[in-house]
C-alpha cells in the first residue's frame, strides 16, 4: 500500500478520501511541473549566457558609438 509522509505523520493513501486524495496529486504534480520549470529556467540561462558571450566576441570588433545611449538601446550586464 502506497503511504505518504506530510508534517511527520504517515498516511496510507488508499484510506484517504477522494478530495484528499486529488488535493495530494494536485500537489505532486505542482512539484514536478516546478522542478520542469526549474530545469527549462536553466536551460534557458545556459543558452543566453552562451547568446552574451558570444555577443561580447562579436562587438569586440565593431566600432563603438558615443557613450550616450539612445532610450531603446538594451542594456546587458553579462
Amino acid at each position: 500500500m502506497a503511504k505518504i509522509n506530510f508534517d511527520g505523520v504517515e498516511y496510507e493513501v488508499e484510506s484517504l478520501s477522494q478530495e484528499t486524495r486529488s488535493e495530494f496529486e494536485m500537489l505532486v504534480a505542482s512539484e514536478q511541473r516546478m522542478r520542469e520549470l526549474q530545469r527549462d529556467l536553466a536551460i534557458i540561462q545556459t543558452a543566453r549566457n552562451a547568446y552574451a558571450n558570444g555577443l561580447k566576441e562579436r562587438l569586440r570588433s565593431e566600432t563603438p558609438i558615443g557613450s550616450s545611449l539612445p532610450e531603446d538601446t538594451l542594456t546587458v550586464n553579462n
